[in-house]
């Protein structure tokens, strides 16, 4: 049997490892358009490298697509799978998806953090950087799977999660899917191969989440924030006419993360054992996510806050939204198809003033020109340690600087987590 490993980062090194495992006797091959250095593969490896690799692949009877690699750029007359369709057939537990544009790590992170403040085993996995293969033999048929998917996990998946969760939708990552069609079609098998025992929540209001949750096969599509479901009425989660527990157990900043809340309780509320103790507790013990709205120091009076994550305008309305000071926002990065007029027109409501970087501050700039949006400035040759330099200078007491880019970070920045890293380091070595 020959076995194509199609991408070689982290997930492709744990798809190595789990089929080399499960068929030791196959012709296993690494393929990656990247050329790695010879140390950088195992010892004992095959490799096809370089442009072009994932069209040589027509000899192989299995190619195992990592998330990130778009189906319709493998040529191959074998089968193409993932670690996300191998996890979903083999998984001996029940599995609760969380899929969306913006929240699914934070809601995805509820999630396991109520579970297991009510005693269950559970284990949070998939776009939130832990490998489902890596744990899949662990695994026992009474734990809970979390699995944090995104529209690459989704592209192909053959079953759907018992439980789905679909957040806020708008347009991502146009720079790999066709379009936004072929973006929604990926999110939607979320909940296409669901059964009506099954049941998918949406976020109320949204069309695309809707959409969304309703395309399974007669599954049970709600909206996670309803009056006769999960909401807020006054300072208080209810579910129901039933009080929870305040809203005040929830530790991180934002309406937008008390949403959140209320798409994790809706996924949790008929689980066994998940009462309002552990609900509360769960909620209490969670003190959010790396780069995502995450506090980083005060300096003369300025907050500053690490929101690398917002890669998409809507994170960044989040984000203006959470705080009621002056701001100071920086914005921008590279392409990814995103259309920033609901941005500008939020904007404009704010005391703020804007950073704009990367290849996407020309964009931005235009969509702020458009509601007549002035207080903002492009940073030419931008580094981190330059637009926080500038941030400062800027910067009243009182007020907070937001890193919320509303764009992806590459170019500028390996990854979104190096963004923040070198957000974390620039503040930190401000004057005091």
């Amino acid at each position: 049997m020959k076995i194509a490993i199609a991408g070689y980062g982290l997930e492709g090194k744990s798809n190595y490892a789990y089929w080399t495992q499960q068929y030791p006797d196959a012709d296993i091959t690494i393929v990656d358009e990247q050329n790695y250095a010879a140390e950088a593969l195992p010892d004992e490896a095959s490799a096809i490298l370089g442009e072009g690799a994932f069209q040589q692949l027509h000899d192989f009877d299995l190619v195992i697509r990592t998330a990130g690699l778009a189906p319709y750029k493998i040529s191959t007359d074998g089968k193409v799978w993932s670690a996300t369709n191998e996890f979903f057939e083999k998984c001996p537990a029940k599995i609760i998806g969380v899929t969306g544009s913006k929240g699914k790590g934070t809601t995805a992170s509820l999630i396991d953090s109520i579970l297991k403040a009510a005693g269950h085993k559970s284990w949070l996995v998939g776009n939130i950087g832990q490998p489902s293969l890596d744990v899949l033999s662990e695994i026992q048929p009474d734990d809970i799977v979390v699995y944090e998917l995104s529209s690459f996990q989704l592209w192909d998946l053959e079953r759907s999660p018992q439980t789905a969760i679909v957040t806020i939708i708008e347009p991502d990552h146009l720079d790999v899917h066709v379009d936004f069609e072929d973006y929604i079609a990926a999110k939607s098998n979320i909940t296409k191969h669901q059964t009506v025992n099954d049941a998918a929540f949406y976020y109320p209001g949204n069309t695309y989440s809707q959409q969304i949750a309703e395309a399974g096969n007669g599954s049970q599509a709600a909206p996670y924030i309803s009056a006769t479901g999960v909401h807020v009425l006054g300072d208080y989660f209810y579910n129901d006419e039933q009080k929870i527990c305040s809203v005040s157990a929830l530790q991180i900043p934002g309406q937008h993360n008390v949403e959140n809340a209320c798409a994790a309780l809706s996924a949790v509320i008929s689980i066994e054992g998940v009462d309002s103790q552990a609900i509360e507790q769960g909620l209490h013990s969670f003190h959010g996510l790396p780069h995502r709205l995450h506090f980083v120091k005060e300096v003369n009076g300025v907050r500053y806050y690490d929101d690398s994550i917002a890669t998409t305008p809507g994170s960044a309305i989040a984000a203006l939204k959470a705080f009621d000071q002056p701001k100071v926002i920086i914005l921008g990065g590279s392409f990814k198809g995103s259309d920033f007029s609901e941005l500008a027109h939020e904007i404009r409501k704010h005391d703020v003033s804007a950073l704009l970087m990367g290849d996407e501050a020309l964009r931005i700039s235009e969509s702020f020109d458009a509601v007549e949006f002035t207080n903002y400035e492009v940073i030419e040759n931008p580094t981190m340690t330059r637009v926080i330099t500038r941030a400062h200078e800027i910067a009243n007491s009182g007020s907070v600087v937001l890193l919320s880019p509303a764009a992806a970070s590459f170019g500028l920045f390996k990854n979104y987590s190096d963004r923040g890293e070198q957000f974390i380091a620039a503040v930190e070595a401000l004057p005091v």
